[in-house]
């Protein structure tokens, strides 16, 4: 059985057949499905989602740096309220996003100190979302972080200097769709990545693999993804299924799969 580290199945791209794309999942062999939160707006409906598959839905609570403007304390006050909730998996999705805009950079690393900073006192992983920005999140790993600070670096993009970086702190590495792309480098790079640190995600409905690329991304797909990293690290889908789930679990302290 497989699991999705990151997967944004509660947004309205989903709205018209929801329940139907969580079955496909499942029955594909995706058990578990880890729903990072965007921001305020997003919280109701991905609640909602959990509390109809409660064994297949876990819930995250962060604010998504693209999400961050001028209202960013607020926003982060009200992500903060509901990390009181003990079905609180993560601090995600948090990180810097220099790739659409700039104009807030100094309030994204406010908020991205933040949230480092609830990583730790929660005993929670954090959940990095890094665009054209490792360094600038190295930078504040290096200042806030801690050896007790754990999580992953979603959707990873970097060569293999910045996963030798990110490998230096006790962090995972989440590798989706991206990885299947024709013109994608990624490849090279997960042959890199040691098998104790290497997660599975969709980042649904974004990034869909081959042969979906283009089309509305969910977390059945995943198995397309595992196929190709399976390829890249000379694995059956069974073993890198085993490893990664184990990865995923340990990391986010999930509880035995079961199936269903």
């Amino acid at each position: 059985m497989f699991i999705d580290s990151h997967t944004h199945l509660y947004l309205d791209a989903f709205k018209d057949d929801r329940e139907q794309m969580i079955r496909r999942a499942i029955n594909a062999g995706v058990s578990h499905m880890l729903l990072p939160n965007i921001d305020s707006a997003s919280m109701e409906p991905m609640f909602s989602l959990v509390e109809q598959f409660p064994d297949h839905c876990f819930p995250m609570m962060g604010l998504h740096p693209t999400s961050v403007k001028e209202n960013f304390r607020e926003e982060l006050a009200a992500i903060q309220n509901h990390l009181k909730r003990e079905d609180i998996i993560a601090i995600g999705e948090t990180g810097i996003d220099l790739y659409w805009d700039k104009t807030f950079l100094k309030e994204q690393e406010e908020v991205f100190s933040a949230q480092v900073g609830w990583a730790m006192d929660l005993d929670l992983p954090l959940v990095i979302h890094a665009r054209e920005s490792f360094e600038e999140i190295f930078n504040i790993l290096d200042k806030k972080g801690g050896p007790e600070l754990r999580g992953v670096f979603h959707s990873f993009t970097g060569g293999v200097a910045e996963l030798e970086r990110a490998l230096s702190f006790n962090f995972m590495i989440g590798i989706n769709g991206i990885v299947t792309f024709k013109n994608s480098k990624l490849a090279e790079v997960v042959r890199s990545i040691p098998m104790d640190r290497l997660l599975l995600e969709t980042d649904a409905p974004f990034l869909a693999p081959v042969p979906y690329r283009g089309k509305r991304n969910e977390s059945s797909y995943l198995v397309e993804t595992a196929a190709k990293v399976s390829e890249i690290h000379n694995l059956t889908k069974e073993e890198l299924a085993g490893m990664t789930s184990l990865n995923a679990r340990k990391l986010f302290r999930l509880e035995p799969i079961h199936e269903s």
